[in-house]
């Protein structure tokens, strides 16, 4: 029997208007206020509408709704609704097609919003993402246009690859296509499958020859129902609610013309859509640590031991301030490869890894630290903040584990590493593709999909870390004018070991040049990863320090997350105590901003928002204004 969700709600549109007050064209500054770029926009719409998760009166994305309705392994009644009539829906559709799909730092930031509050809701909508994203770089008009309508109306897709017997041994597939006049007659069990049961849509991975395999879309609601089931529910640890269950097909038979793209490319196909959505589960991550560290400096500050609140207590004070420090750290290792999607696309497959393997262990980790903060209460399902802590760690943890686990992802970075380590002949390109990808006051160009751009190996190129000698002398050069006093010496200093561990790890990898497979390769994969982050957090400073201004210009949150990095290598490393006091106060704004409490802890937090509006007044253009000049 079927078990294909019947009520599949049709909800309106978001209204276009609202989204184009939110769009600035690509290259002009845009407001460097709260909000310095139409993502940050976007988010902030969004957060507003589903209210504090702390307020009972919230709705279904309250704490309360979401950990009740959880106990009934069910979603919160009215959730998919809300985020339906909001409009979330098309940003899973590129513009061309009716959405509002721009760019993926967008969709980072929206489902960061949403992963802050569930988790299970934002993998539900992932889970279509990598359905429907094949179809975008590689679909037909008629398909494009198909799956653009049932998204925009509501429906859900499912990516069709697993199977019980072969997990990521996808050259094991079993699902077989076989032609028949004019259809393919499929044959095959997918399991397990995120949305397999209420997605309309399934975009699936079929053997099409002996040695050749297709993603072939299948629309359920134009196929026999004798043709295909459902298989029952998976019961899982977390994302309890989240429809993850199997479909079989017998004897289904799906025009020719289902294939997506040319017959035989399904395997390079699904390798490049993964580096897409690899990047963007990393939002979920930053989304869970932005709940956590906000549950527990609540927690923190409202819970009293030996006559004061436990902030006061040290290591309660440095497990909040580490978890802190974490979430800037991954905001800048993945906002910027988010934006590479329509800035440089070729370099994903690298970095998508990167971004894919260390976000969500920055984020175990940080749910583990707040765990020791809330102590008993962290075990609770009831109390602190309704409970939901143990939700959310029990939700997070698949981020490390579908799309390709840790180890997968470790295995594609240390696959690539003894082609990087020889820097190719500049180009001259490099800076201003840097610029492209850290400077958040830069609006993306816009993403007009295309399967084409996307590349299986980066062949040998990383602008991020090749660069590292020119990045340095502009830190150095930068932190000498704009940095307070003392912190351009330790960053020069911080620089140098960065240096030395980089010229370590590359004389490791020429050393061992054949090696790309063994757990010493791996390690130097994992090393790989955390020198790009601490580089990321250089040029993240670099490209914004003069724009945001106030503590985020004076760079000692720069010197504590270099520092905090440098402890994954060398744990006896301290954090710079005189620093700390405008990275708490930014902890603080964001713990209390406003009766919703809903400013994100983020870098955002540390800019003066006095010079950034200032800034803007002098600087930004707004497209109607440019084209009546």
């Amino acid at each position: 029997m079927n078990r294909q969700d019947p009520a599949r709600a049709t909800s309106r549109r978001a209204e276009p208007d609202r989204a184009a007050s939110m769009y600035v064209e690509p290259g002009h500054a845009a407001a460097r206020g709260e909000q310095p770029s139409p993502a940050h926009r976007i988010a902030a719409d969004l957060d507003a509408y589903l209210g504090d998760p702390m307020d009972e009166s919230a709705g279904p994305f309250s704490y309360k709704a979401i950990v009740e309705a959880e106990e009934r392994d069910e979603l919160p009644s009215g959730a998919v609704d809300a985020v339906r009539d909001w409009g979330f829906p098309a940003y899973l559709v590129p513009c061309h097609l009716g959405g509002r799909l721009a760019t993926l730092e967008e969709l980072f930031f929206v489902t960061r919003g949403i992963s802050r509050r569930s988790v299970t809701l934002a993998v539900m909508y992932g889970s279509g993402l990598l359905a429907v994203n094949p179809v975008w770089l590689w679909g037909n008009d008629r398909q494009q246009e198909l799956v653009a309508d049932g998204v925009l109306k509501g429906d859900l897709a499912c990516f069709g690859v697993s199977e019980a017997d072969h997990g990521s041994d996808v050259m094991a597939c079993e699902a077989e296509a076989e032609s028949d006049d004019d259809d393919l007659v499929l044959n095959g069990t997918k399991w397990p499958v995120g949305n397999a049961t209420r997605g309309r849509f399934v975009t699936t991975y079929a053997r099409t020859g002996s040695r050749d395999f297709s993603l072939i879309l299948v629309d359920k609601d134009g196929l026999d129902p004798a043709m295909w089931d459902v298989l029952p529910p998976v019961r899982t640890v977390g994302l309890r609610g989240h429809d993850l269950s199997g479909i079989i097909f017998n004897d289904a038979r799906v025009p020719a013309g289902g294939v997506i793209g040319r017959r035989g490319s399904g395997l390079v196909q699904t390798l490049k859509t993964l580096q897409i959505t690899r990047t963007a589960i990393a939002a979920l991550s930053v989304g869970t640590i932005d709940a956590v560290v906000r549950i527990g400096m609540e927690y923190a500050h409202q819970r009293t031991l030996y006559g004061a609140d436990i902030y006061q207590i040290p290591v309660i004070r440095d497990h909040l301030v580490k978890a802190h420090l974490d979430l800037l750290i991954a905001e800048c290792v993945a906002i910027p490869v988010t934006r590479c999607l329509t800035v440089e696309p070729a370099r994903l497959s690298l970095w998508s890894s990167i971004v894919k393997y260390f976000v969500p262990v920055l984020g175990e980790e940080v749910v583990a630290s707040i765990g020791t903060v809330l102590a008993a209460r962290g075990y609770l399902r009831e109390g602190v903040a309704h409970g939901v802590f143990q939700k959310l760690q029990r939700d997070h943890a698949i981020a490390s584990i579908f799309e390709g686990t840790t180890h997968v992802n470790l295995a594609n970075v240390a696959g690539q590493l003894p082609y990087l380590v020889t820097p190719p002949e500049p180009t001259g390109d490099e800076a201003g593709l840097l610029a492209g990808l850290f400077d958040w006051t830069r609006v993306p160009p816009g993403w007009r999909p295309d399967g084409r751009r996307l590349q299986l190996t980066n062949e040998g190129l990383d602008e991020i870390g090749q660069r590292f000698a020119a990045t340095v002398d502009e830190l150095r050069t930068a932190a000498k004018a704009h940095a307070a006093p003392g912190v351009a010496a330790e960053l020069a200093d911080l620089a140098e070991r960065i240096g030395d561990l980089r010229a370590d790890l590359h004389a490791g990898i020429r050393d061992a040049a054949g090696d790309t497979t063994s757990v010493a390769a791996l390690n130097r994969a994992r090393r790989y990863c955390e020198i790009h982050a601490m580089i990321s957090c250089v040029l993240t400073w670099l490209h914004n320090q003069e724009e945001f201004g106030g503590a985020f210009a004076e760079g000692r949150w720069l010197v504590l997350c270099l520092q905090r990095l440098l402890q994954r290598v060398h744990p006896d490393t301290e954090l710079s105590e005189e620093h700390l006091p405008s990275l708490e106060a930014a902890m603080f704004k964001g713990a209390g901003a406003g009766a919703g409490g809903q400013a994100w802890f983020s870098l955002r937090s540390l800019a003066d928002d006095d010079q950034a509006v200032q800034r803007a007044d002098d600087q930004a253009v707004h497209p109607a204004a440019a084209a009546g000049a």
